[in-house]
């Protein structure tokens, strides 16, 4: 693939990676799919996201709608998973992703389930450049997909408003991440098509933490994501040695 004729480009956009998620595209709501550990991984991360924004803003995270009213970007969106959750919260969603067939799917999905989402595809910055900001932005499983990963956060924290939230999950760069990230879930166990994720890519929470304190935002929660193997079931946990996730704050 030498060119991004159909998709949104720009120097975070890794045309491997593209091309992976293109071919996958019309699999995102078959939940015995290649995306499966994503969409239960989806009822961990929304429950614990939920939370955090809640405490942040003041709500009642077990009220029926404790998003209402705040502004959500979902930054690689993929098929929408995540923001049609943020959506039923009550949220008002931006979904944007660089896939054309991702943002398609996305959006008949979210009209069959009835829910108001707006669809785009577009970058982190050609967002950023509009000068539109968000009470939260969700960058959940992106950084470790991306080509020039402080230009994609500087974008991302750039779209977090006064007193708004950044939410980073991604796998942490170690040993550990490599044997079950790679070795087990692609070869192994065959969870995840093989060539989903490259190592090298992978990001530590140093790293993450370095970029969004260099951009004025400070990293108020964190936890690690386990799975059982023999369950696939995904709970939090201490350790952040192969998953994780950040939650970062920018004061007013």
């Amino acid at each position: 693939m030498n060119s991004l004729p159909e998709h949104a480009a720009g120097a975070s956009v890794d045309a491997r990676e593209v091309s992976y998620y293109d071919a996958l595209a019309a699999t995102w709501w078959d939940h015995s799919g290649p995306f499966w550990p994503l969409h239960r991984l989806n009822i961990l991360r929304t429950q614990w996201l939920v939370e955090r924004i809640a405490e942040h803003f003041g709500r009642d995270a077990a009220s029926d709608a404790p998003l209402r009213g705040l502004r959500i970007v979902d930054v690689g969106c993929g098929g929408g998973i995540l923001a049609e959750s943020m959506a039923a919260h009550g949220a008002s969603v931006t979904g944007i992703d660089v896939v054309t067939k991702n943002i398609r799917i996305a959006q008949s999905h979210a009209t069959t389930s009835n829910l108001d989402i707006a669809y785009r595809c577009t970058t982190a910055e050609d967002l950023a450049a509009t000068n539109e900001r968000f009470d939260v932005v969700l960058n959940m499983e992106v950084v470790e997909h991306v080509a020039d990963l402080p230009g994609f956060m500087t974008a991302c924290t750039t779209l977090v408003g006064d007193g708004g939230m950044m939410f980073v999950a991604t796998l942490n760069r170690t040993p550990k991440s490599w044997l079950f990230g790679i070795v087990g879930a692609e070869y192994v166990m065959r969870w995840l098509p093989r060539g989903t994720h490259r190592w090298s890519l992978f990001r530590t929470p140093a790293e993450i933490d370095e970029l969004l304190t260099k951009d004025g935002l400070e990293v108020v929660a964190s936890t690690g994501v386990q799975v059982n193997p023999i369950t696939r079931r995904f709970s939090l946990c201490a350790s952040k040695s192969v998953n994780y996730m950040l939650g970062a704050s920018r004061k007013p």
